[in-house]
Order: structure tokens, then C-alpha cells, then sequence
């Protein structure tokens, strides 16, 4: 037998099935007590309707039994494999990333997808078993479902089970931004569950509190919610589905969500410090070009297929590695109005770019239950090769990060790149040392050279203005 296959550690949540990367092959696995959900939904042709939409990932029956026929050991020790109903295989994924790295048009676009998956699921038979953010990925800018046991046939007469959950990893994290415009990244990464509804009420001003959508999604579910804790209302799953949801209702419910959170907006949105830069930078046109033409020379050379854009900015040079032959790129970078520019620009133009928000210096970790829940940054799949373009500075000056950690960083992330030196004449630094004290006599241009020779080859130095474009490879 091959290698045993690997669990994956955030799928442990779901009783229907495990999802395992088998040597690079995402597999799932359907419990005999999900089967007959399973074959219901296979059935309808709704969720093949959605996959040749590329609305939902594919999901492939490649062991009708369960029998593993595949060759591949699979852990005996999980309990549930006993009684296996068949074997999915899914395509991989360029990048698996989560709610608290998306800006605020990529939550919303999430929740949006959610909405209209789930309406049009009712209107078959079909229902969602639950509303998690966490079910939702991105193929460039567009959202695409990736669990597919969350799909089960409707029983009339149910409420919405994922009414609460929804609120926590959508709504509320929207809200925060466009009522508060407060991001909800931080927020959302130390409470991996969103954003409770009682938190956020303490927040709003009472006059949002009597608005009908904040009312009737937030305020008297909570009532509800806190006077069930206290044993003051007998909450009975059997009682409350027997009084009888109608459908028409259910449906409602979902079409007033999705009509209210497609008309938000992050709230007071101006141009950020950063969101201009391609427009405002100290290049002048000849350097952008000579900038822009050194790039494609490395993309075109190295012929990578993932490439990591670190301080992407509003995707310019995203867009261009993709045109120079680049199969995939995600853009990492910490301003929110760069993102939201980034994310509008992948999604405008179709563009294979995932930007995804990043603080450098305090990046996703290992998170959740044993701290393998949610895998942080270190734990996907590795680029073939990264820009780090008006990058180091950020780290080097803003945050007192020694140029040899950062080099070893940047090695650490991928075994090729180009790394944009700017010097501490440089205006952009210039303003940065206005605001504090000058103490980087160790940030100069030969130290970085020296420091990057001694751990990798330098293929090419060009100058710039006042700046070194510098392609290295491991």
C-alpha cells in the first residue's frame, strides 16, 4: 500500500466525511450515514449544475463502495471509516485561504455566493446544512463552494439552522466595516468563529439597533439566543421544526439578506497611504518601464506557475506576471484600499490573482483546535516564485526587522524571486524616518548585497532611479 493519506486537520468538524490530501490528491470520504443526503443531491443534478458553473468545486465519485479500492491506507483509528458510503475526489485548490484574509469585497462577495447557492438549492429540494465562511475559497476573485456535504435534501417546514453562523462569519464581519469601518481581519482572526451578535450590538449606536434588518437578523435572535442560555425559554429543535417554516419564508429571508448586504459599503472609505502609490511613487516613466520590462524578463525566464506578489499594492505587477506566462499569482499586502483595489481589479479584468490581506511581520499562524485548524501562511503550498517589490523597507524601517531575517524569510517563502532594494535616500523613506528616530546604520544597499550573496546566487542587479531591482535564486 501507498503512504498513508493525511487527514486534513479542519475537516474534522463534519460527521458526513473527512477530506484527505493523498499525496496531492484531495479526497473525501461519505459515511454510510450521509449517503442517502448525498445520493439525493447527486440525484437532482443541482450540485453538477453548479460545478460545470464553476460555482462549486468538482467532486468526482472515484469509489462507488467505499471499499478503497485506490491504493491507500487510510487512518483505521477514525472511527467514523467504518462505515464508508463511496470516496469523492476533488481538484486541487491554487490557494486555501480564510475570512480573515479577505478585504472586504471578497467577504461580501463570499457571503453574496453563499446566499444565492442557497436560494436557488431551496427552490430544488435542496438546503445547506450550514453557513460557513469556511466553505467558501477563491479561484482568482470569484468564490467558489467547496463543501459538498453541505448540500442535503429540504425538509418542509425547517428553519434555517445557519441562520447564527451566517451572522458570525458574514454579516457581522461586514457590519463592523460598514457601520463602524473598523476591518474585521484582526478581529476575525483571534475569534475563528466570527463575530458574535451580542458583540457587535454593544458596538452599534442605538439608533442602527431599530433598523429592520438589524433588528429582526441581530437584535431578537440574540434576546432570544441570551434568554435560552439562561433557561428562560425551553428551546426544542422538534417543537420549532414542527411549527412549520414555509418555504416562500425561508426564501425571503435569504433574497432580504442578500438584497441588504449587497448594497453595503465600507463606511467613510477614502484613499489609503498606499491605495495611489502606483500613481504617486518616485519612479518616473522611463523607470517604470525598465522596472516593468525586468520583471517580465524573470517571469519569462523562470516560467513559474505560482508566484507570490508580497506587498502586491493594487496588482500591477500581479497582472503583469500573469501576462508574461505566470499561471497563478497571490497578492499579499496589509492596506485595505490596496486590496479592495486589487480584488476589484482580479475581478474585473478575470484575472488567476487571489489578493489576500498580510501583515509580514505578524502573518496567519497555526490556529484552531491543536493549532491545526486553519493552517497559517508557512503551511500552503509554496510559489515557485516571489516579487517583493517597495517591500523590504516597510519591514526594515517600519518595524526594525534586520535585513538578514527578512533575506531568510523571503528565502523561506520561495527558491526564486525579485526584491526591490530602496535605498534610505529615497522619498518614500524619507517620510518614513520623518516620523522617527534614523537608528538603521546597518540598511544600505552593500549590506543587502552582501547579506543576500552569502545565502543565494544573484542572477541579476539592475539600478533603477534610486533604486535595485535584485533576481536571486536559492
Amino acid at each position: 500500500m501507498a503512504n498513508r493519506s493525511s487527514a486534513v486537520a479542519g475537516s474534522f468538524r463534519d460527521p458526513s466525511g473527512r477530506v484527505y490530501d493523498d499525496g496531492g490528491r484531495i479526497l473525501r470520504s461519505v459515511t454510510a450515514s450521509a449517503a442517502a443526503d448525498f445520493e439525493f443531491v447527486r440525484s437532482s443534478g443541482f450540485y453538477d449544475a453548479l460545478v460545470a458553473q464553476q460555482r462549486a468545486i468538482g467532486a468526482q465519485v472515484v469509489d462507488e463502495d467505499g471499499s478503497f479500492a485506490l491504493e491507500t491506507e487510510f487512518d483505521p483509528a477514525e472511527r467514523h471509516m467504518a462505515a464508508l458510503h463511496c470516496i469523492l475526489e476533488h481538484p486541487r485548490l491554487p490557494i486555501i485561504s480564510y475570512p480573515y484574509e479577505w478585504c472586504f469585497p471578497a467577504l461580501k462577495a463570499a457571503a453574496l455566493h453563499h446566499l444565492r447557492i442557497h436560494r436557488e438549492a431551496l427552490e430544488r429540494g435542496v438546503t445547506l446544512s450550514d453557513a460557513s465562511a469556511y466553505n467558501i475559497q477563491f479561484l482568482g476573485a470569484k468564490p467558489i463552494f467547496i463543501d459538498t456535504l453541505s448540500f442535503r435534501a429540504y425538509r418542509e417546514g425547517e428553519f434555517w439552522h445557519g441562520h447564527r453562523q451566517f451572522c458570525e462569519q458574514f454579516l457581522n464581519p461586514l457590519l463592523l466595516r460598514a457601520y463602524l469601518g473598523i476591518p474585521h481581519n484582526a478581529w476575525y482572526r483571534g475569534t475563528l468563529e466570527g463575530i458574535a451578535s451580542q458583540d457587535i450590538l454593544k458596538l452599534l449606536p442605538w439608533t442602527k439597533k431599530f433598523g429592520w434588518n438589524i433588528l429582526t437578523q441581530l437584535v431578537l435572535p440574540s434576546r432570544f439566543d441570551e434568554s435560552a442560555r439562561k433557561g428562560k425559554v425551553a428551546v426544542d429543535a422538534k417543537v420549532l421544526e414542527n411549527s412549520g417554516f414555509p418555504r416562500t419564508a425561508y426564501l425571503n429571508l435569504l433574497k432580504r439578506l442578500e438584497s441588504w448586504i449587497a448594497g453595503l459599503t465600507p463606511r467613510g472609505q477614502k484613499p489609503t497611504i498606499w491605495q495611489n502609490y502606483s500613481q504617486v511613487n518616485s519612479y518616473a516613466e522611463p523607470e517604470v518601464s525598465a522596472k516593468r520590462a525586468f520583471i517580465k524578463t524573470f517571469i519569462e525566464a523562470e516560467k513559474p506557475g505560482m508566484v507570490w506578489d508580497l506587498g502586491c499594492n493594487t496588482g500591477d505587477y500581479s497582472e503583469l506576471a500573469l501576462s508574461c506566462g505566470a499561471d497563478y499569482v497571490v497578492g499579499w499586502d496589509f492596506d485595505q484600499g490596496a486590496l479592495e483595489a486589487a480584488f476589484d481589479r482580479a475581478q474585473s479584468k478575470d484575472l488567476a490573482f487571489t489578493p489576500l490581506f498580510l501583515d509580514a511581520t505578524n502573518p496567519s499562524p497555526d490556529q484552531g483546535w491543536a493549532q491545526a485548524e486553519r493552517g497559517g501562511m508557512g503551511k500552503r503550498d509554496r510559489p515557485d516564485a516571489c516579487l517583493a517589490l517597495a517591500f523590504i523597507h516597510h519591514l526594515a524601517i517600519a518595524r526594525n526587522i534586520p535585513l538578514p531575517e527578512i533575506i531568510d524569510w523571503l528565502l523561506a517563502v520561495a527558491p526564486c524571486g525579485v526584491v526591490e532594494f530602496v535605498p534610505k535616500e529615497d522619498q518614500t523613506v524619507q517620510i518614513m524616518l520623518q516620523i522617527r528616530e534614523d537608528i538603521f546604520a546597518g540598511y544600505d544597499f552593500d549590506s543587502f548585497i552582501t547579506c543576500l550573496e552569502s545565502r543565494a546566487a544573484i542572477v541579476k542587479i539592475e539600478k533603477v532611479g534610486d533604486r535595485h531591482l535584485v533576481w536571486f535564486k536559492k
